[in-house]
């Protein structure tokens, strides 16, 4: 039950899956909603992403269904995961000490391989069925006053020829709740802080990203997948890491990571011939079974020219709102690197809570309450994705990282009461808010930093004693 019984006209800027889930529950509140976004219609082909290129493939996990799932829209969320691919773990790919190339799977419960495009389409699917939502495509958000409640876009003529210096025509639109869901480079943000002081960071990491694909097998060999679909695939390279996630094409969208410096050799020590072209001699040196068994050479150096090289952002804000009238969600408040297959997750997840105090207190005191919230909880996050990145390109490799991993797995299954659970099971698999994780987490490394070290003395104390009687025991107490 809503707070206030009073319709509403709230305005949602950015149409992308934060975006719509926010629709939906400001339009089962009963609010006349209307959805401003800067592209097309999302669900048109013709609609070109921001970046000029589809996102890095997302994972929809616990927290991205529960916030789905508390829409209250039924059958919304057993139709959205039917056209998802469950991965049951990572699978390592590397080359041994003697050189052979292996495959090494590292389990865990099913996480959700979902197609950006198919997800939004559901979503929006679901709002144009609710007659009190309104859609506005090509419309671009240039200016707020959020003492009046007024917001300006301006409407992109799609039709107007390049060069032409006719005017798009900009309205004014009244509201009396603005949610802005508009991504990393978010205009709602630019606006906000012209109202409220907005502590700020933004950080690019020197990484830089670009997308490939692994296409289905011929139709004559099946048109099955080539890896196994059920697994996260990671080739980690130590500075650097190539990922496949599956796709219900029975494809596999891919995406390399890798220093900007070294993307700039790779483009600029590109030969003539496209079979001398250094991006395939990089991938069979540090990726083994990636070019020619799955991507062929031609197609790796046609994706590595054609598909951009893109930054990675991290932002981090705080506060994200301004009195009863505006609220910033999803990566428009904290844009975080994608090593933890977190960024949509938690922007959905930002919509449950948000409304779980609207639904509760009045606007402002809301709006207050959910700032304080969430703030630790998306720094939190955004330091752990980061963290993340040197586990996924390097640390999977190491026997220290795998011994440590086996500890945490059997405490958590034989010693349930103990309440051990690891990381990734209490980010991905869970609702706790992830500052708690992260206080949970390093107390669980504390005790397994002091188990190791008592393990240590008690074998050094046996192998003194060995050594002769009363000298060994003195030894060791000597060492308290």
């Amino acid at each position: 039950m809503a707070f206030s019984d009073t319709r509403r006209k709230t305005l949602v800027v950015g149409a992308g899956p934060v975006g719509s889930l926010a629709a939906l529950y400001a339009a089962k509140r009963g609010d006349a909603v209307e959805i401003y976004e800067l592209r097309g219609d999302l669900r048109d082909s013709n609609t070109i992403p921001l970046n000029f290129t589809k996102s890095i493939n997302l994972a929809l996990s616990e927290r991205g269904i529960n916030a789905i799932r508390h829409a209250q829209r039924p059958g919304l969320i057993e139709s959205i995961l039917l056209e998802t691919i469950p991965m049951y773990g990572r699978m390592i790919h590397g080359i041994d000490a003697n050189g052979i190339q292996y495959e090494a799977s590292q389990a865990y419960d099913a996480i959700n391989a979902v197609d950006r495009g198919g997800l939004n389409t559901r979503l929006l699917d679901e709002l144009e069925r609710m007659p009190n939502v309104k859609f506005f495509f090509n419309h671009r958000l240039t200016g707020m006053d959020l003492k009046r409640n007024l917001a300006w876009f301006e409407q992109q003529n799609t039709a107007k020829k390049p060069g032409s210096t006719h005017r798009d025509v900009e309205i004014q639109v009244s509201f009396d709740f603005l949610i802005g869901a508009d991504g990393a480079h978010s205009a709602t943000r630019y606006h906000l802080m012209k109202f409220v002081r907005i502590n700020y960071c933004q950080e690019y990491i020197d990484t830089l990203w670009c997308e490939f694909t692994i296409p289905p097998l011929p139709e004559q060999l099946g048109g099955g997948f080539r890896l196994s679909p059920n697994h996260l695939h990671i080739w980690p390279g130590g500075d650097f890491m190539f990922i496949a996630i599956p796709s219900l094409d029975k494809s596999f969208t891919c995406t390399l990571f890798l220093d900007a410096h070294e993307f700039a050799r790779l483009e600029s020590t590109s030969q003539s011939k496209d079979r001398d072209h250094p991006i395939v001699e990089f991938f069979q040196q540090h990726f083994p079974g990636v070019v020619p068994e799955v991507i062929a050479p031609s197609a790796l150096i046609s994706q590595f020219k054609m598909n951009p090289h893109l930054p990675l952002i991290s932002i981090k804000c705080t506060p994200y709102h301004y009195g009863s009238s505006c609220v910033i969600v999803g990566d428009a408040a904290h844009a975080m690197l994608p090593f933890y297959g977190q960024g949509m997750n938690a922007g959905l997840e930002d919509v449950r809570i948000l409304y779980s105090f609207l639904d509760t207190l009045p606007t402002e005191e809301a709006l207050a309450s959910y700032t304080k919230h969430r703030t630790p909880d998306a720094h939190a996050i955004n330091d752990l994705a980061d963290r993340n990145y040197l586990e996924m390109r390097s640390s999977v490799k190491s026997p220290a990282y795998r011994i440590r991993k086996w500890i945490e797995e059997v405490i958590s299954i034989y010693l349930p009461a103990s309440g051990w659970s690891t990381q990734y099971s209490r980010i991905s698999f869970g609702n706790e808010r992830y500052s708690d994780v992260e206080a949970a987490v390093q107390k669980q490394g504390r005790a397994l930093a002091y188990g190791g070290i008592f393990i240590g003395l008690i074998g050094l104390g046996a192998g003194l004693s060995l050594l002769g009687g009363n000298r060994g025991r003195s030894t060791l107490l000597s060492l308290f």
